[in-house]
């Protein structure tokens, strides 16, 4: 039985026909699926009925940890996917948690703005410990159990784990401040060079579905011999790494509707970016956080991504409706001939 008193077979037969976004109750879709039995994909590529699979690339899905997303319809959505046979790795972050948990010790959260105008966390030791405690603690067993509930075989690994996130360590940033640059030292942050993607791979194979969080294992002094450290990383381009490493689909899942040329007006919508003049077009669109994901984008298309899309994680089958037309969708065209 699964969290809702359904059986496997009642929650299959439930996920061969998902209701879209804009369809009212009495309007359903399929999902594109032929396969009417069987629940995964075996380690000879055929489903539980003996029919040979589709070699698709795995769904990577980034969860954000914005207050304003309600991680509960991703969750659900994976179940969907995951019970029709697709891969998927989860990526989350959690920045909403850690604040809350700094602010409990009486820590005030500190954000920058590097030179080129993208905000971000000032690691220092206090909030490194924090986030080690937080994401790979409280927030990934959290989203782990919420899959286990829908019946998704989850495992939760850290960046450490396996290796399975790693690069140098970047103990000092350049920050602008009553603008003026300067030199930040103390930074706890790393840049991932390197995802275990064989690690992935095997739990995928074997039919369970990684959560993935920060932090990844860093080479403190960079230099292949140095001692090997826990830092912080941003979740979006962690998820943009793994999406290129396993050549699969990224969808970024946020609290606003995808990339905006007018923040305040939801009507300015991007929804395709296949030129590299029109990802330049995002580029000067993006604000703040966003700016993240736009760089994220970016990053996985470079990586070996198939696409990248943009999307609410608010909507009702926040996945599938991004995979069908919501939110803001890159293509490894975007990026130009030479990408």
């Amino acid at each position: 039985m699964t969290g809702d008193g359904y059986t496997r077979e009642q929650l299959l037969a439930a996920h061969e026909q998902l209701v879209d976004n804009d369809a009212g109750e009495d309007r359903v879709r399929t999902d594109g699926g032929e396969r009417t039995s069987g629940s995964r994909v075996s380690s000879d590529g055929r489903f539980d009925d003996g029919t040979v699979a589709d070699e698709t690339p795995p769904v990577v899905v980034k969860v954000g940890g914005a207050r304003a997303v309600d991680p509960a319809g991703a969750l659900a959505d994976v179940a969907h996917l995951t019970a029709t046979g697709e891969d998927v790795v989860v990526v989350h972050g959690g920045s909403t948690a850690v604040d809350d948990h700094l602010e409990a010790l009486g820590e005030e959260p500190e954000y920058v703005e590097t030179p080129d105008g993208v905000v971000g966390r000032f690691t220092d030791e206090t909030t490194m410990a924090a986030f080690e405690r937080v994401l790979p603690g409280e927030v990934n067993t959290d989203l782990v159990a919420g899959l286990q509930t829908e019946g998704v075989r989850a495992v939760g690994l850290s960046g450490v784990d396996g290796a399975l996130l790693t690069g140098p360590r970047k103990s000092a940033v350049k920050v602008v401040e009553d603008g003026r640059k300067k030199i930040r030292r103390g930074d706890h942050s790393g840049k991932i060079e390197d995802v275990n993607a064989d690690l992935l791979e095997l739990l995928l194979g074997a039919g369970y579905t990684p959560v993935v969080t920060v932090p990844m294992l860093a080479e403190e002094n960079g230099d292949g011999d140095a001692t090997l450290t826990p830092v912080n990383a941003d979740a979006d381009r962690a998820a943009a790494a793994v999406a290129g490493a396993l050549g699969g689909q990224l969808v970024v899942l946020t609290d606003v509707p995808g990339v905006l040329e007018d923040p305040d007006d939801e009507s300015t919508l991007v929804e395709e970016v296949t030129t590299p003049a029109e990802m330049a077009t995002v580029e000067d669109a993006a604000e703040g956080f966003m700016t993240k994901k736009v760089m994220a984008a970016t990053e996985a298309l470079s990586g070996g991504a198939a696409s990248v899309v943009v999307a609410d994680a608010n909507n009702r089958d926040p996945v599938t409706a991004a995979r069908n037309g919501h939110g803001t969708h890159f293509e490894p065209t975007a990026l130009g001939e030479d990408a």
